[in-house]
């Protein structure tokens, strides 16, 4: 499985847990679950309200494709 997402990363980084992201977030703890473990990708409205609501810049989300 490709890694695209950094979410899961952040949200430890953040203190925040996957649940209460699916809460602010208006989705399931499941659809969290999958998108933190790259197995979906969240659209990318979904991705810039998780930004917003992590409070960081929406490329932090990402893994960057250039070094």
């Amino acid at each position: 499985m490709e890694r695209i997402n950094r979410i899961k990363e952040i949200l430890v980084i953040k203190n925040i847990s996957q649940k209460e992201l699916a809460v602010k977030l208006g989705r399931s703890a499941n659809t969290i679950a999958s998108i933190c473990n790259n197995k979906a990708q969240p659209h990318l409205k979904d991705l810039k309200r998780i930004a917003q609501i992590l409070d960081v810049d929406i490329r932090e989300l990402l893994v960057p494709t250039k070094s």
